[in-house]
């Protein structure tokens, strides 16, 4: 169980950063549903060769690997709860790198994913 906490913690924390980057990346591109086509297709370069949005992908890549090796010896019922821990890091990231403000409500919501994920991960413990 101890490795599956310490290698879902280094994938989540992958997970977050990428979606992180992700979003700072898009945010700077600007609104691409606004484009026109050849607007879109500027953006597709610009995102391909934008640093964030590449580190961020890695970033979700080496998050999906180290997924797969926790599926590979632990129940999914246990380790996919787990997953939901990024609700609490891309909220306080979210606030620090991307300026954006988490409500009272929505810390309490997180709140209650941490109770229920401690509750699912301490059943799987035989």
């Amino acid at each position: 169980m101890l490795k599956t906490v310490i290698v879902m913690f280094l994938a989540i924390c992958a997970g977050t950063v990428g979606d992180i980057l992700l979003a700072k990346g898009m945010k700077e591109m600007g609104d691409i549903s606004a484009m026109n086509l050849r607007g879109i297709m500027d953006a597709a370069i610009r995102a391909l060769t934008s640093p964030k949005l590449i580190f961020g992908t890695a970033m979700l890549a080496v998050f999906f690997f180290l997924w797969l090796a926790v599926l590979s010896w632990e129940d999914l019922s246990v380790a996919l709860p787990m997953q939901a821990l990024n609700y609490v890091l891309v909220a306080f990231l979210s606030q620090y790198f991307l300026g954006e403000v988490v409500s009272p409500l929505r810390w309490a919501g997180t709140l209650l994913v941490c109770v229920g994920v401690m509750m699912i991960t301490k059943s799987g413990i035989n």
